[in-house]
């Protein structure tokens, strides 16, 4: 990786194009905005500054800050810049910039507009960048959640969130570009903390278009109001869109579309007696996992293996439920547990086979990379328990942007198992599985999931939402339709 490549991704480095900017103050003039003071705490080449300050005549102070100080000295350097006596620019670090000070002079309505960066803090790991805020955990995760991947975020996230705080006294308003999800997290933190927001909407940008970036975009557009508590965002599809659809809270739910969920919110249910359950997680596919071929099985590392049939199961993957590939599988894996945490050495008189299969092959299983490894018995898995083993699964893909539920049985008189990237609810019988599924494929419940999906996100179907929808109160709603 070239320096220059480095660095783009270490600071996020999206430039503004001009015309966006333009058009972004057009649309803050729109929505009445007369900001007196105008603050750009990453204003790159300038194009923001330059922007908000021909827009906002009326504005007293215009000030630029960004850590690249050949960005600063350009800027510097430009006739637009030097004649506009209004404009201030500070070659500083986001991230040890004293920002109370700088907002506590501020005298009058204060707006914080820009273009913050688009990269996360695991990204910043993985090319050793250090532009990233000192290690805290400012979201308050547990141990496990930190450790199987919540505490990953945006540096935008992080600073929204600095600059939401350093605002709550003031009458300000922010309009940044940023990633959806990441405006979401922003709401999702206020409400959290009870913060103070007056008014809060979010415009789709073509990212594609102005950033040659494949990601879902917006403008982020808040009002800040002491003693002004509104916790919901209104979407629109553009900057010249005027039909719009609101999230917000039900309880302590974030709802995709507050008014599609109103009319199905009898279906709620934030304590379910039945829960949706994830597949199998091992982190050690070429071990784990095989294809069977006439002399037995073989592994990921090309090797022809003979073990005990009593810990291999036939295996679908996420891929294989979201296309339908259900009927059957090539796919096996061994599951070395029944619980969590059930000791793994019982395979030595058990199913000696497997278990020396297991010993030759411990240095790849013993150096899995996850934490949660470290203080299980020898060779675990998890996302496992008795209803991994259960005949009938209703499963359904959470990294696919459509609502596919799948019905499946058990294969070669074996029950299915499914990969991390599965949500399954499991029965006994047949006939149970069948009706549950019947009333989950219904209009019904598309439209109530419709309503609390996210599709843009990574993995926009979660446990959480699916436990959310109320089966018995569905099948009432049903059968009195019917």
């Amino acid at each position: 990786m070239t320096r220059l490549l480095k660095e783009k991704i270490e600071y996020g480095d999206f430039q503004t194009p001009i015309e966006l900017a333009e058009k972004i103050c057009c649309k803050l003039v729109d929505l009445g905005i007369e900001p007196d003071i105008i603050i750009e705490p990453t204003c790159g080449i300038g194009n923001f500054i330059k922007a908000a300050a021909n827009t906002f005549q009326s504005a007293n102070q215009v000030i630029g800050i960004d850590i690249n100080y050949d960005y600063i000295n350009k800027i510097k350097q430009e006739r637009f810049f030097l004649q506009d006596t209004r404009i201030t620019i500070h070659q500083a670090d986001f991230f040890q910039f004293n920002w109370s000070s700088l907002v506590q002079e501020a005298q009058g309505h204060i707006l914080i507009i820009g273009n913050l960066p688009w990269v996360t803090n695991s990204k910043q790991g993985k090319i050793q960048g250090d532009n990233l805020p000192l290690k805290t955990n400012f979201k308050k995760y547990s141990a496990l959640e930190a450790i199987t991947g919540k505490s990953n975020f945006d540096i935008s996230e992080w600073m929204l969130i600095q600059i939401i705080n350093h605002l709550q006294q003031y009458q300000a308003s922010i309009a940044v570009l940023c990633k959806t999800s990441v405006a979401r997290k922003l709401l999702s933190y206020i409400h959290s903390q009870k913060l103070y927001l007056d008014y809060c909407a979010s415009y789709k940008i073509d990212a594609k278009r102005y950033f040659a970036a494949n990601v879902d975009a917006c403008l982020l557009f808040c009002k800040v109001k002491p003693n002004s508590q509104n916790y919901f965002c209104d979407v629109f599809n553009s900057l010249d869109e005027g039909k719009f659809y609101q999230i917000g809270y039900h309880a302590s739910l974030l709802v995709k579309d507050i008014d599609k969920f109103n009319s199905v919110k009898d279906l709620y249910n934030p304590k379910p007696s039945k829960k949706w359950r994830s597949g199998i997680k091992h982190d050690c596919s070429d071990i784990m996992e095989f294809h069977k071929v006439q002399d037995g099985y073989i592994n990921g590392l090309g090797e022809i293996i003979d073990l005990e049939e009593t810990y291999i199961f036939p295996l679908i993957k996420g891929s294989d439920v979201a296309q339908g590939r259900i009927e059957n599988s090539n796919r096996y894996v061994l599951v070395t547990q029944r619980l969590i945490g059930e000791p793994t050495d019982k395979l030595k008189d058990l199913a000696p086979k497997t278990w020396k299969y297991l010993e030759h092959h411990a240095p790849y299983l013993d150096n899995r990379k996850s934490k949660i490894y470290k203080t299980t018995p020898r060779f675990s898995i998890f996302g496992v328990g008795e209803y991994t083993f259960s005949p009938w699964k209703i499963a359904i893909c959470g990294l696919y942007k459509k609502l596919s539920f799948r019905l499946i049985g058990t294969i070669e008189n074996k029950p299915t198992i499914f990969d991390d990237t599965v949500y399954f609810l499991f029965f006994d019988n047949e006939e149970a599985a069948n009706q549950a599924f019947t009333h989950l494929t219904s209009p019904l419940a598309t439209d109530f999931y419709s309503s609390l999906i996210f599709w843009d996100e990574k993995r926009p179907i979660k446990t959480s939402i699916l436990n959310c929808l109320n089966l018995s109160a569905l099948a009432k709603r049903l059968s009195v339709n019917c």
